[in-house]
């Protein structure tokens, strides 16, 4: 008897029920959520402690705090900006400043940086860590130290001055020196940083570009006036930009050199909105002073990168 061959042996066929499914972390890792769930601790992170700080200021801006209760006056906070001459005398400040010693601290810094490229300068990078050093010493630090220096009884400035017969100078305490040592203040702090900006922007201008000036004729002043400063345009404007954020914001310094005074000479945005807050204790206007601030910081940026950006 022949034995009969053995039957084909059909693989099973694998039934819905029993196929292996994707685990659930895996189905999530691969969805169109992963991203989300990727930058979700850091839109946490920027809701708690931007956004809603932010939208609380704009609520405090439209309340005025009454015998210890918070009472909505709707705009009269920012109507009460247009009579408050505190206000104005703090805006005038913060604009002469802005006006005065940003330009001469964007001029100092642009020849640093040149100065700083110069291949006749021996030891560059010594110079421009030591010029950079400034913007490492803390805001309050720096401050401190320049209010002991031109102190007028025992400051160091005055006593090198009376060295050589010159009498003490009010530093702090006359309304005209107090800003001329608020702007050096700044003019020390923020030089070096704005001429490292400045430098490395200038260190991408093609070396070509000034052999073409000098086969051209062009001299030093020639070659700066039309190749270096059409090349350092963008970093001017970014400089400005920042410059001039920072000075309408300007705080630490004129609360610590002259806490706003003498006789508000001083007395800047910065320092006119924290008096009103934790001075005051008037939050709802000086909420309004900050928003008041922002809407400036965005018309003056605005113009800025009007005036310079489509140069750039």
């Amino acid at each position: 008897m022949t034995p009969s061959a053995p039957a084909a042996i059909t693989p099973p066929t694998a039934s819905s029920s029993s196929a292996p499914r994707p685990s659930a972390r895996r189905r999530v890792r691969r969805g169109p959520a992963a991203p989300y769930l990727f930058v979700l601790p850091a839109l946490l992170l920027f809701a708690a402690f931007k956004l809603y700080p932010i939208g609380w200021s704009f609520l405090l801006s439209l309340h005025r705090t009454v015998g210890g209760t918070e009472t909505f006056v709707g705009a009269d906070n920012y109507l009460r900006l247009v009579d408050d001459p505190l206000f104005w005398t703090a805006l005038r400040n913060t604009g002469v400043i802005l006006v005065v010693q940003v330009p001469l601290m964007l001029a100092l810094a642009t020849g640093l940086a040149v100065a700083l490229d110069s291949t006749l300068l021996r030891g560059r990078p010594v110079f421009r860590l030591g010029f950079f050093l400034p913007m490492v010493t803390g805001l309050v630090a720096y401050g401190i130290v320049f209010s002991v220096l031109l102190n007028e009884e025992y400051g160091l400035v005055n006593w090198l001055l009376g060295l050589v017969g010159i009498d003490p100078v009010p530093w702090l305490t006359e309304g005209m020196w107090a800003r001329i040592s608020l702007g050096l203040a700044l003019t020390w702090h923020y030089t070096g940083y704005n001429a490292v900006i400045l430098l490395a922007r200038l260190q991408t201008v093609p070396r070509e570009l000034y052999d073409a000036a000098a086969v051209d004729g062009a001299g030093a002043l020639g070659a700066f006036r039309h190749v270096t400063l059409p090349g350092l345009r963008p970093a001017l404007l970014l400089t400005t930009v920042l410059s001039t954020i920072g000075t309408l914001q300007l705080f630490d310094e004129p609360y610590v050199l002259t806490g706003g005074g003498p006789d508000n000479a001083t007395l800047t945005i910065g320092v006119y909105l924290y008096q009103n807050a934790f001075k005051y204790f008037d939050f709802g206007y000086a909420s309004a002073v900050a928003y008041a601030l922002t809407v400036l910081v965005g018309v003056l940026g605005l113009i800025q990168f009007r005036l310079l950006g489509e140069k750039s």
